[in-house]
């Protein structure tokens, strides 16, 4: 898959209303992060042409603003 790929990606998810943005956290890929109702997807497009899709789905549990602290006491540095 090369850039016409991902640009006819891109204007799907726009003419099917799907939020997303893009986003650059390897040096050799193109990441499209994509916001569903109780999922988040991350689909990079590489440079080799490959393409990766990693899919992180929600428990459908609410939490209350204490579990921010949980936030900064698991995942600080």
């Amino acid at each position: 898959m090369g850039p016409k790929d991902l640009i006819n990606f891109l204007n799907k998810l726009e003419d099917n209303n799907i939020f997303y943005k893009l986003n650059k956290v390897r040096n050799d890929a193109i990441m499209v992060e994509i916001a569903v109702p109780g999922q988040r997807w991350e689909v990079e497009f590489m440079a080799d042409g490959t393409v990766e899709i990693e899919k992180f789905i929600g428990d459908d549990n609410f939490y209350g603003g204490q579990e921010i602290e949980v936030l900064f006491r698991d995942f600080s540095d």
